[in-house]
């Protein structure tokens, strides 16, 4: 907010492209879920429902995500210096976690079948299925092309979410075409089980990326040794320490760092140096460097051992 605050770096987000993607997939999803739903309890096929199931993950997650770009356009305040940025990842979080419930409910009411086998509508099943592949395919064609455009951890998430759909989709018409041709109804628990771990893996996948960026870890596409180096390739610095690096959201990460001067070097043109460097190099546009000397500021043992260093 300009009356409230000076920020160097927005943090908001202005995804025109992949709010209006994720609505029509929204629609699309909510609309063959019901269809699917009645489809799988009037067959009833355990595949079908999975896959069902998985629809009512995917209309979770977009709504989350619908919500998270929402937020994401409101200005930072002096509760949320940050903004809420944030929340992409912990719809992300949540989303992946509620993957991986699902999942698991698909493999017990799988195992569940194998030892009670059902009677299942092949018919029904297969028309429906084919039906979902179709939907699957465009959303996923949809969702590739709003990634190009625009970079989102969220239609990430949802374009993986489809293309399990799509395997998923595919692996109910594999099912109901070998129940036709052996009359053997294991395998309709069988493919439930390779979607239930389809979904699994997915939702994993989720949860471990977002939960290493609510953790703060060093993003995965940077180092941090190799920056610490760079840093202290810079004229004027002789020492670097207290560097952290996180990201906040997708394709926005923050760094700070304490460094050592000569004392001989005007230290605003090393900060300058320091932050041009970070832009140029690694593309870190949200920065901040202290300033200090270990005579002034108390660092035991550490500074002691710098000083010594530095004399001889």
């Amino acid at each position: 907010m300009a009356d409230y605050d000076y920020h160097h770096l927005p943090h908001v987000k202005v995804q025109s492209r992949s709010k209006k993607t994720l609505w029509i997939t929204l629609l699309l999803t909510l609309f063959f879920t019901i269809v699917e739903v009645i489809g799988g309890l009037i067959s009833n096929s355990l595949a079908l429902l999975s896959d069902s199931a998985h629809m009512v993950s995917d209309v979770l997650a977009l709504s989350l995500s619908m919500l998270a770009i929402y937020l994401a356009t409101r200005q930072p305040n002096a509760k949320f210096t940050f903004g809420f940025l944030r929340f992409e990842i912990i719809a992300s979080f949540l989303n992946g976690l509620a993957l991986a419930i699902i999942a698991i409910g698909i493999f017990i009411e799988g195992i569940k079948r194998f030892i009670k086998p059902e009677t299942i509508d092949f018919k029904l099943m297969l028309i429906i299925a084919v039906i979902g592949f179709t939907v699957n395919l465009v959303l996923t064609i949809v969702l590739s092309r709003s990634m190009k455009e625009e970079e989102n951890l969220n239609v990430k998430s949802a374009l993986w979410h489809f293309i399990g759909d799509l395997l998923s989709s595919i692996g109910v018409i594999i099912s109901a075409i070998l129940i036709k041709f052996t009359d053997l109804y294991f395998f309709d628990p069988l493919i439930s089980l390779i979607i239930g771990g389809i979904i699994f893996t997915g939702g994993y996948k989720i949860i471990k990326e977002s939960y290493l960026i609510l953790m703060e870890s060093v993003p995965d596409d940077l180092n941090l040794e190799a920056i610490r180096s760079d840093i202290y390739k810079v004229e004027g610095v002789e020492d670097v320490h207290e560097l952290h690096l996180w990201t906040v959201t997708t394709d926005h990460h923050s760094l700070t760092a304490h460094v050592f001067i000569n004392e001989n070097i005007q230290p605003f043109c090393i900060i300058l140096a320091i932050n041009e460097m970070l832009k140029d190099k690694y593309k870190l546009k949200h920065s901040t460097v202290q300033i200090e000397h270990a005579t002034i500021h108390h660092h035991g043992e550490y500074g002691k051992q710098f000083l010594e260093t530095h004399k001889s």
